[in-house]
């Protein structure tokens, strides 16, 4: 028997309740902030009530955060079920933050706006990990989605209690209804910490002390809960949005700014985060280069886009769904056209201030259309001439004959997402030929199955490739196998990538991420994920389109380990480090040469050996949610529509004789406790 491979998640991800209560505005405070404190380290993802219910969200997740809003419709959504996961995450070594509504909501008791009859909320909550009570208004004026009681309170910090990095002695945040933490110094024996407190007079009784951010030690883990809103942060505040002094509140959030922010990093260190040194600024997009190995076949793209181009005042553009593309032919390139083409810091495409919460959707993404190759003073963070260097020679190599995938690409230094930009386009995604691949450097709006978001910083290798899957061969190849195709060609591409890497420990998780041994826990046999894998089907004019997504941990150590770390452990330096481009180039023809393979064979005998001698699973032991619990252990996929077989384990773990086959659309693998659970 296989021994069971010890799986491990490393905690990557920050998640955001944005359910019942919240408001769209403190989300999204929020994720932008968070997003520019964390990243490259973690993912920061929005999650509904359901998904904290009843999703395996707890063994990866390093952070759950409580944003503002009214904390009556958390109640509502979390209690009972929700809250005693949150509670038991917690206790077992997670992090809580809670802003706002939800300071008030991770307190033993509630007590908000008292005697007024149209606001008072009153009552004991559930989680209590702070053992009192949060009061507020702390401030009078308070009215529901209105900025009439906004302010800009001074808080008094603790510094000798957040003694990480620069920490600020005093800073004015946003508050808009918080509470204060009444007594919080009088606690101190049950593990709270008062990280910050008002100076100014307060509407409510304080008691002891006026605390206006705290810290609470809860089992083996902890939780900060704040009255005001430290994430919020000036640049993303309307000066006209409230009275006559509105915008003074607003300059005085924003002198304040850096101590703010350096205030909110000693707080997630606190909670055992680890923050990014430089606060990571908003990236602008950059432009989208178009090219491809025969000039010819990038003419032809651009003739049958003309059909979709229209032309206003100077400028052609492409108007579609999601996003609007102004097509460009290359200019001489002097040093201010490149400096248009790269992505700048400072400005959005509008020439806006770029520091703020930015709407990728609206601005104009700049397509150049080339007919040689982009030089790289074009795109200094990838090499065209490299990377079509090493697609023609692996091509080469190809038995099933190899030319499609890859020949022609978009690349992006900074891009939303290159699953979105083909995906969520359906006219420019239809005119796209068979192995069409977008890639980038850097995603701001990366996309992940189910909730998950890709963390793609510098040093990933994003692509996505467009697959027209005809439909005769629905029957004889299902589409569905396609997940596994593309699977497989990480695998095999990363073994394949030159000699001497065909040791590398790479195996594939059903049905289709890839995890890697971790270096840094080699000894135990643990594995964490390195690779997201996200497919899109439509149907269109009798073929499938889909859009395959790749995300993988080239170069870049965070958030979980990376290629080259595999390869400097496992293969003692005898080799030489990855690179993007020819990785590009060995994934995209091995999927290729796997895709063309499939269509003539479909998923047969050797298919499958191939499959199972890369995969994670056989004769795993697991639980299946769905059937109440039972033991069974993993046989493999069928080979018809890839579904998984389970047989049952009774007495002993001795078979029954009773087979389940799961499907990948409606289950999903919690490796971590053996459980395969259904799909919310």
């Amino acid at each position: 028997m296989t021994a069971t491979p010890n799986l491990t998640g490393k905690k990557v991800n920050v998640l955001v309740y944005t359910g019942n209560g919240t408001t769209v505005e403190s989300v999204r405070h929020c994720l932008y902030t968070l997003r520019r404190l964390l990243a490259p380290h973690y993912a920061v993802i929005p999650v509904s009530a359901d998904m904290l219910i009843k999703e395996p969200w707890t063994f990866t997740c390093a952070l759950l955060v409580i944003p503002g809003g009214a904390d009556l419709g958390y109640c509502r959504a979390l209690n009972g079920a929700g809250n005693q996961r949150i509670k038991h995450f917690v206790r077992r070594g997670g992090a809580y933050l809670g802003f706002c509504a939800g300071g008030y909501y991770g307190s033993k008791r509630c007590e908000f706006e008292v005697g007024d009859k149209t606001y008072e909320v009153v009552g004991d909550r559930e989680l209590a990990f702070f053992p009192g009570i949060c009061r507020g208004g702390a401030f009078s004026g308070f009215a529901y989605h209105s900025e009439a009681g906004a302010r800009a309170p001074e808080l008094k910090v603790s510094k000798e209690v957040l003694n990480a990095g620069v920490v600020p002695e005093r800073f004015r945040s946003y508050y808009n209804g918080g509470g204060v933490f009444f007594n919080a110094a009088s606690y101190a024996d049950q593990g709270v910490e008062v990280l910050a407190n008002y100076t100014e007079e307060l509407n409510v009784d304080p008691g002891s002390s006026a605390a206006a951010v705290v810290y609470c030690k809860v089992g083996e883990g902890a939780a900060v809960l704040t009255g005001p809103h430290p994430e919020f942060a000036a640049v993303n505040l309307d000066k006209q949005a409230g009275g006559p002094g509105y915008g003074k509140l607003v300059d005085a959030l924003a002198a304040d700014d850096r101590a703010r922010t350096d205030f909110l990093k000693a707080c997630l260190a606190k909670l055992g985060l680890q923050v990014s040194q430089n606060t990571t600024t908003v990236p602008s997009l950059s432009s989208l280069h178009m090219s491809s190995l025969d000039p010819a076949d990038t003419s032809s793209i651009l003739s049958s886009l003309q059909e979709l181009i229209t032309t206003d005042g100077e400028g052609q553009f492409l108007k579609d769904e999601n996003d609007t593309f102004r097509i460009e032919k290359p200019e001489a390139w002097s040093m201010d056209s490149l400096q248009k083409a790269l992505p700048d810091e400072s400005k959005d495409d509008s020439g806006k201030a770029g520091d703020g919460i930015v709407d990728y959707n609206a601005i104009v993404k700049h397509v150049v259309v080339h007919e040689d190759l982009p030089s790289s003073k074009i795109t200094p963070y990838f090499n065209h001439h490299a990377f079509y260097s090493n697609l023609r020679q692996y091509q080469s190599q190809m038995r099933e004959g190899a030319s499609e995938f890859g020949s022609s690409i978009l690349y992006g230094e900074v891009v939303t997402s290159t699953n979105t930009i083909l995906e969520k386009n359906p006219k420019l995604l239809r005119k796209l030929p068979h192995g069409f691949t977008a890639t980038a450097t850097t995603q701001v709006a990366g996309r992940g199955r189910g909730s998950n978001v890709w963390v793609s910083p510098a040093g990933s290798l994003i692509l996505s490739t467009v697959v027209r899957h005809p439909m005769e061969k629905f029957q004889s190849a299902p589409v569905v196998f396609i997940q596994y195709l593309a699977a497989m060609a990480v695998v095999q591409g990363i073994k394949s990538y030159d000699k001497g890497f065909e040791e590398m420990p790479v195996k594939m998780k059903w049905p289709n991420d890839v995890y890697a041994l971790d270096p840094e826990s080699a000894e135990k046999g643990r594995y964490t994920k390195i690779t997201g894998i996200l497919i899109n089907s439509q149907y269109s004019s009798g073929e499938y389109i889909s859009v395959v997504g790749i995300g993988i941990n080239a170069t870049n150590a965070s958030p979980t380990t990376s290629l080259n770390a595999l390869a400097a452990h496992f293969l003692k330096n005898k080799t030489a480090p990855f690179t993007l481009e020819k990785l590009l180039a060995r994934i995209l023809t091995t999927f290729e040469e796997l895709y063309t393979r499939f269509l003539r064979t479909g998923f047969d005998k050797q298919f499958e050996e191939m499959y199972y001698r890369d995969w994670l699973h056989m004769h795993q032991t697991v639980t299946l949610e769905e059937e109440g619990g039972a033991r069974a252990r993993i046989k493999g996929i069928t080979r018809d529509y890839g579904l998984l077989l389970a047989e049952e384990l009774g007495w002993d773990d001795r078979p029954t004789g009773r087979v389940w086959q799961l499907q990948t659309d409606s289950n999903s693998f919690d490796f971590l406790r053996g459980l395969v659970r259904r799909k919310v």
